[in-house]
């Protein structure tokens, strides 16, 4: 069964061909004009348009002129009333893969169509490979030397080629999509989509509609199918980033998905079977959600088949440089590239820097040192002059405080901390954590033990 878009301005064309078409048991979606047909387009997938040439406003050649140019990659059929040589010519001519005849011959309708969506078939992969191609050049890949790094390495590549459900556990900036894409490109799905999804990003509406689709009229605003992430995936890898984010209700969902290989869409009652290799990823301790009954203990104990987790930059300082110049190679100008990239003075702030947001901080902190000093080479300590600050308050932590003679309250210089900590960053638990250099765990953890939950926990 395929979907089909029918453009005309004529109602009674519409309706002739859509009667036809829909005795095969393909879906049909109409348009009276190009514009109509192109705003349908830009929010649904369609296997198939057919258009008449001549309409008022956006016509036929104008509509695939438009398909063509936003790389849509649907085959177009074109409707004509003149059955000549003629206009057959000028209709391939354009880009059209088939056209149709007024009045219309149902025998050669259904013949056309079937031709048409088989040259669709290749179109779809085209765009794929295309995608695929484009997204290749503008991956990051991993730069480490750290022993802790190419542990992560083995890790990851001994259980890419499985098709086992892997969690990828870190602080936020440390590389876990980044670790999830070599994940994928060492595997045998490397040829077909990796999909990236933060779970964090959706509204707790809509978080069921994104992953598993919606049939239309499922809600208010669903005026087309629309495939889930599962299905635009399948075959390839699904990444779903801050995993600990979803609702459980969607959890429950994913549960399903995982142990039926099938996906429901909302407002659906077919099971659609999917071959989609999972990642996950999350920088909060699912256990932790686990036992405060915000996580499923059963999802969990599914995404954890092999877990991996990437530890902080600064558990891992060696790759600070190289991931440095990797970064300053990425922002330079070619013509710079010849000299050197850091001077000893940059090296050692940049190696003294204890890098609360990890690697995600280290490019945007050289990013921001390249701009500010327009591409040239090579990057001194003055041109890292925002990070003196930071620098200065982590190295003059030693004295910060003087024990008295007499003695302290421990517990509650502990809770001081955390209390101004949580009061810097308006109670948001993973900014307190980094601004204590902790983990969103640790800090968790801290919080229990001084049984400050109650008035604390966001």
């Amino acid at each position: 069964m395929a979907k089909i878009l029918i453009v005309d301005d004529e109602s009674k064309i519409r309706t002739i061909l859509n009667i036809m078409i829909t005795s095969q048991g393909h879906e049909i979606a109409e348009a009276s004009d190009g514009l109509q047909a192109l705003n349908l387009l830009e929010i649904d997938f369609f296997d198939l348009v057919i258009t008449d040439i001549r309409m008022d406003g956006l016509d036929g050649k104008g509509l695939l002129k438009e398909i063509k140019h936003r790389n849509i990659g649907c085959p177009v059929v074109f409707i004509t009333a003149f059955a000549t040589l003629e206009s057959a010519i000028e209709a391939m001519r354009l880009g059209a893969v088939d056209y149709l005849v007024k009045p219309f011959e149902e025998k050669q309708v259904h013949l056309t169509i079937e031709r048409a969506l088989g040259v669709g078939q290749l179109m779809k992969e085209n765009v794929r490979l295309k995608e695929m191609v484009s997204e290749s050049g503008k991956r990051e890949q991993p730069l480490f030397i750290s022993t802790l790094m190419k542990n992560v390495e083995e890790m990851a590549l001994k259980v890419a080629d499985t098709d086992a459900t892997v969690l990828i556990t870190g602080e936020s900036g440390s590389g876990k999509e980044v670790l999830a894409h070599l994940i994928h490109d060492a595997s045998h799905r490397r040829h077909n989509r990796f999909v990236a999804v933060n779970c964090a990003s959706f509204s707790p509406n809509l978080v069921e509609s994104e992953l598993f689709g919606h049939e239309k009229g499922a809600f208010t605003g669903a005026n087309q199918r629309k495939e889930g992430k599962f299905e635009y995936a399948n075959g390839g890898t699904l990444f779903l980033d801050e995993v600990g984010d979803l609702p459980l209700e969607a959890q429950a969902k994913l549960l399903r998905v995982i142990q039926e290989k099938t996906v429901q869409r909302v407002g659906g009652n077919q099971d659609i079977v999917v071959s989609t290799r999972l990642i996950c990823a999350t920088n909060q301790c699912l256990e932790k959600l686990v036992e405060s009954k915000s996580f499923r203990q059963d999802l969990y104990y599914r995404l954890a088949v092999f877990p991996v987790h990437i530890p902080p930059l600064r558990e891992r300082k060696k790759d600070v440089i190289p991931l440095s110049h990797y970064f300053i190679k990425k922002f330079a100008k070619a013509s710079e590239l010849s000299k050197d990239l850091l001077t000893p003075g940059a090296v050692k702030m940049l190696m003294d820097f204890s890098w609360p947001g990890n690697v995600r901080e280290l490019s945007n902190v050289l990013e921001r040192a390249m701009i500010l000093k327009s591409g040239t080479l090579p990057i001194t300590s003055d041109d890292l002059f925002f990070l003196r600050s930071d620098l200065k308050a982590q190295i003059d932590i030693d004295g910060l405080f003087k024990l008295p003679p007499t003695g302290i309250n421990f517990e509650a210089l502990q809770r001081d901390i955390v209390r101004q900590a949580l009061e810097l960053t308006s109670n948001n638990q993973s900014a307190a954590a980094r601004l204590l250099g902790l983990s969103r765990a640790r800090f968790r953890t801290l919080l229990k033990m001084l049984d400050e939950e109650d008035d604390v926990i966001e």
